[in-house]
C-alpha cells in the first residue's frame, strides 16, 4: 500500500473513533478506554491517545472521574464531530433489535429495552437473485416464470423481462423490468418469481423507462380535519416548514407511497386522527399516478 493511502487510512481510523466517543458522550454521557478497545481492537494506549486527543479537539467536553476511571460529558458538552441524529440514533437501534446486526457490532454500551414490530418475511428465491443481478450488470433479458395476482392469469406464466433496477416498497423488494408480454415496464415482486431460465438481448433498457426515471414532488400537509394543535405536532412529526413537506419520489413509487400511508382510502375508512397527513396537490398526483400505470 503507498504511503498516502495508508496515512489516509489512519486518520480515517482516527476519526471513526473520535465519532464513536463524541457518540456515547453525547447519548449515554459517559465512556471508558475499554469501550475503544473492545469496538475498534486496539491497545489501551491508542485508546487513551484517543481520548486526549478528542479532549483536545473538543475542549471542555470531557471530565475525568479517578475513582471510576471513566470519562462523563461535562455539563458544557457541546457536539464538535457529530451533529446529534435522532434518526440515526433509532436506526441503530432498531437494527439491533432487528437483528440486522449484532449488538456487539453497535455503538451501544447498554442498550435501553425496545422491540420493533416483527412482520412476517418475504422469500425470495437465491438462484432468481444471482440470475436478476447477473442479467442488469450484463444488460440483458431472461425469462422469468412468474406468478401474477391478475384474475386473468391465476396459474404461473413464463415471461420474457429486461430488468434494470431493484425497488423496495419499505416491506418487499421488486425487479423493475420491462415486460416483454404486456410491452411495458412494470415490477415484479422477487417472492413471486419462481424460476428463471434463457438469456437474450436487452428488449429496452432503463433508461426508456419514464416512471422509474421521472420524479414527482408529493405535497403533504396536516389533515385538516384534526383540530389546530393536534396539525401543528403533525407538522412538527413530519418535520414540515411552514404548514407542509414536498417529498420528491420516483413516479413507479407512487402507487406503494399512497398505499404506504393510506392516502388512497383514508377520508372513506379512517378518521383524521388515523390519518395525520393528506395530500395537498392531490388533482396532479392522481395524474401522476395514471401516467406511471400506463
Amino acid at each position: 500500500m503507498e504511503v498516502a493511502a495508508l496515512e489516509r487510512d489512519i486518520r480515517w481510523g482516527v476519526e471513526q473513533r473520535l465519532e464513536f466517543i463524541e457518540f456515547r458522550l453525547f447519548w449515554e454521557g459517559e465512556i471508558n478506554r475499554s469501550a475503544l478497545t473492545k469496538q475498534f481492537s486496539i491497545s489501551i494506549q491508542q485508546a487513551s491517545n484517543d481520548l486526549r486527543r478528542y479532549g483536545e479537539r473538543a475542549p471542555g467536553n470531557l471530565l475525568y472521574d479517578k475513582s471510576l476511571k471513566r470519562y462523563f460529558a461535562s455539563p458544557t458538552f457541546a457536539p464538535q464531530l457529530l451533529r446529534p441524529d435522532a434518526d440515526r440514533y433509532l436506526g441503530r437501534l432498531r437494527s439491533v433489535t432487528d437483528l440486522t446486526v449484532r449488538a456487539t457490532d453497535e455503538w451501544f454500551s447498554q442498550i435501553p429495552a425496545a422491540e420493533s414490530m416483527p412482520l412476517p418475511q418475504r422469500r425470495a428465491d437465491v438462484q432468481v437473485l444471482r440470475s436478476l443481478l447477473r442479467a442488469i450488470r450484463n444488460r440483458r433479458s431472461v425469462r422469468v416464470l412468474y406468478q401474477s395476482m391478475n384474475s386473468q392469469r391465476p396459474e404461473p406464466l413464463w415471461r420474457w423481462i429486461s430488468p434494470h433496477a431493484f425497488a423496495n416498497d419499505g416491506l418487499r423488494w421488486h425487479v423493475r423490468a420491462f415486460c416483454h408480454l404486456d410491452r411495458n415496464f412494470k415490477d415484479f415482486l422477487l417472492p413471486r418469481c419462481l424460476k428463471i431460465e434463457g438469456d437474450a438481448p436487452q428488449d429496452a433498457d432503463g433508461a426508456s423507462d419514464r416512471a422509474w426515471q421521472s420524479v414527482f414532488s408529493v405535497v403533504l400537509i396536516p389533515n385538516p380535519e384534526l383540530s389546530s394543535s393536534q396539525q401543528s405536532i403533525v407538522a412538527q412529526d413530519y418535520c414540515m416548514e411552514n404548514g407542509k413537506i414536498s417529498i420528491s419520489i420516483r413516479r413507479s413509487f407512487l402507487y406503494y407511497f399512497q398505499k404506504r400511508l393510506r392516502l388512497d382510502v383514508a377520508r372513506a375508512l379512517d378518521n383524521p386522527r388515523e390519518t395525520p397527513v393528506v395530500v395537498e396537490n392531490r388533482i396532479a398526483f392522481d395524474i401522476a399516478l395514471k401516467e406511471a400505470a400506463e
